[in-house]
């Protein structure tokens, strides 16, 4: 296998025509997630915090061999990298990975090699996976770095690898070559199996099945959807000359219906008994369980330790005598959810940052920041400074969504207030608020505000505001008219006194507006082009402000009706969008993860004329709602922020939130 040729095309140095600035966005329930990894040594059931409570670490697998101790993905440098904690060492060390590669996951070390996914490879066309699964040899520590090799093919996907107890053979849940379905409740990926030593030939052991483990050299476990609604463990028994054979096997369903049961770990030196994390009806919370296939009887692990946390992705020592996992590392005062985190930026001179909350917009100097913080407390409208170190109130016991500060004004934002994802003819309402600068003093909290209504009361869903750069109107989709369509009205009097003006008209959902710098041009998501689809496509338009000139920017050359393009918004040269797309596909198996409604959701840009395309997040969570400002506001580093191993966190102070993990199990596997 040859060294790797890294591609370029999404690292590409800075011009004067490259993109700057600063990128704010949300991951979903991301900020609260402060996982660590634990394990349970079996039978006495002890809990041991094996992780450094540094940012978030998941997916864990027990090293053996001349390196014991623990392999880890965590996010502490500002993207997901590699970790080993040693045995008997406090600090990890990260380890050698494609430098390029800002995700990786699911670790693991065999016969002296590391073995992980990693995303850094653009595949062929749009709508694919870029995870792959890829080695490098361990250990080698001086120059020239230890070669990288792809496993898997290229043109193909790979999630999930599992290697055998001897190191001879590896399986994957593969997507293979197919274009991605767009469906990520349940991939139908199928259970692939190689030997390490010649990856090229791959065989399919069965179809549709995920997140595959070995009992031994040949037996494989692995979770699949089956159509009584359960997620089950299979397991697939195959013969020693299984390269030969053609015939795809028959799995067999060993655990019952009634439970959920996901992301299994086969047991090594107890080939009867697998640990799965489950889902029982009438429990809120996923647990780790053994299950004992001989008897048929799941015994609790981790709800008799920690009985109202979640639990995830089961993993094994190789004795079989301790069980590991991830989960919330617990509430503590001393813990608080910060306001900002800067993730790393494959586009040098953007930087960008991770926001607790949705719908970001800057003030025109750029030290501040207004957006929405929780829609289920209805906690209105908050604002924070931009170096992450301060955050007041401006109202709340209201739902607002998506904001927009005017350019004009340093305190004036639009917004909406009504609730959110609901039909055309919802009470929402476009308003305009306004606030005394001088009250933002480091010892208040909540700051009073003038709010103006700026739309006629039933007149349907009013949303999604985006201001002149004049500061004199306002952009935004409204269902007044049975259709969801953009209308311009005044930024001051609203529609009263006739001061609105309907700019498309048609029986589609033409929405989130947002308005170039230059004033020259709106750009926005619409479905205009696939109106009949059931697929929910969106593409990206852009048309001059009296609504003449309505032009499709061609992001995907290639099935230009799977689009979904959203929250999109200029540059402040306005020559670049930036927007969240599903052009990547499903970076990891779902169902191993937190709730998402789309896990698929990633930042990218690109040029007016369509060009330039490139990628801006790597991870599995579901990022959207950005704002881009024109200056570099990234963070100084200095004591304040506590910058490097502490994980790159712009830390919340008094007025921050606790960190008490609140997220939630995907709503599709709920009972």
């Amino acid at each position: 296998m040859a060294r790797i040729s890294y591609p370029s095309i999404f690292f590409l140095d800075q011009t004067s025509m490259e993109p700057t600035g600063t990128i704010v966005f949300t991951s979903v329930d991301r900020p609260y997630y402060g996982f660590d990894i634990f394990s349970v040594h079996l039978p006495s059931l002890t809990e041991d915090r094996l992780t450094d409570g540094v940012s978030i670490n998941f997916n864990g697998q027990f090293a053996a061999e001349s390196v014991a101790g623990l392999v880890y993905i965590s996010e502490r440098t500002g993207s997901a990298r590699i970790y080993l904690k040693r045995a008997g060492d406090s600090v990890p060390e990260q380890l050698h990975s494609p430098p390029e590669s800002l995700f990786h996951d699911r670790p693991a070390i065999r016969n002296g090699r590391l073995y992980f996914i990693s995303t850094h490879e653009p595949p062929d066309k749009p709508f694919r996976s870029w995870s792959a699964l890829y080695s490098t040899e361990l250990g080698v520590k001086s120059p020239p770095p230890p070669l990288v090799q792809r496993l898997t093919p290229y043109g193909c996907v790979d999630y999930s690898p599992s290697i055998s107890r001897s190191g001879k053979l590896i399986a994957v849940a593969s997507y293979g070559s197919r274009r991605w379905g767009g469906e990520f409740h349940h991939l139908r990926t199928d259970i692939v199996v190689f030997p390490e030593t010649q990856p090229s030939k791959r065989v399919v052991l069965c179809q549709n099945g995920g997140w595959p483990t070995w009992g031994g050299d040949s037996v494989v476990y692995f979770h699949r959807k089956v159509d009584d609604g359960w997620w089950s463990i299979f397991r697939v028994d195959f013969p020693q000359n299984f390269e030969e054979s053609t015939t795809i096997l028959a799995p067999v369903r060993i655990t019952p219906p009634g439970v959920h049961c996901f992301t299994p770990a086969a047991m090594h030196t107890d080939l009867g008994r697998i640990a799965v994390a489950t889902r029982r009806k009438g429990n809120n919370y996923r647990h780790i369980e053994i299950f004992e296939l001989e008897s048929q009887k799941f015994y609790p692990v981790t709800e008799l330790l920690n009985p109202h946390c979640h639990h995830y992705n089961p993993f094994v020592s190789v004795e079989s005598t301790n069980l590991g996992y991830h989960r919330f590392r617990g509430e503590s005062d001393s813990l608080i959810v910060p306001h900002l985190e800067p993730v790393i930026s494959p586009v040098n001179g953007l930087h960008m940052l991770m926001l607790n909350g949705s719908f970001p917009t800057f003030s025109p100097s750029g030290d501040l920041i207004a957006f929405n913080h929780d829609f289920d407390n209805n906690s209105g409208l908050k604002m924070i400074k931009s170096d992450g170190s301060k955050r007041w109130t401006l109202f709340e016991n209201r739902t607002t969504f998506y904001n927009s500060w005017s350019p004009v004004d340093n305190n004036v934002i639009f917004t909406s207030i009504g609730p959110i994802f609901e039909s055309e003819r919802a009470n929402v309402q476009i308003a305009r608020i306004a606030f005394d600068p001088s009250n933002l003093t480091e010892n208040v909290s909540t700051i009073p505000v003038d709010i103006k209504i700026l739309t006629r009361e039933e007149t349907g869903n009013n949303a999604f505001p985006s201001c002149s750069p004049d500061g004199k109107s306002i952009v935004f989709r409204s269902g007044r008219s049975g259709q969801k369509n953009l209308y311009i009205v005044d930024a001051v009097i609203g529609e009263f006194d006739g001061g609105i003006r309907q700019i498309t008209d048609g029986p589609w959902i033409d929405t989130m507006p947002s308005w170039s710098p230059d004033g020259k041009l709106i750009a926005f998501s619409s479905n205009r082009h696939n109106v009949d689809s059931a697929e929910g496509a969106f593409g990206l338009y852009v048309m001059r402000p009296d609504g003449s000139g309505v032009s499709r920017i061609p992001v995907s050359v290639l099935d230009q009706e799977r689009e979904r393009l959203n929250h999109v918004c200029f540059s402040g040269d306005s020559e670049w969008l930036l927007f969240t797309s599903n052009l990547a596909g499903v970076t990891v198996e779902p169902v191993s993860l937190p709730n998402h409604f789309q896990p698929y959701g990633d930042l990218y840009l690109v040029r007016l004329d369509g060009s330039g395309l490139r990628r801006l997040t790597w991870n599995g969570y579901e990022n959207g709602t950005p704002a881009w400002h024109p200056k570099d506001l990234s963070p100084k580093v200095d004591d304040e922020y506590d910058l490097g191993f502490s994980g790159l966190s712009l830390r919340g102070g008094a007025d921050g939130d606790k960190l008490k993990g609140q997220f939630e199990e995907p709503l599709w596997i709920r009972c």
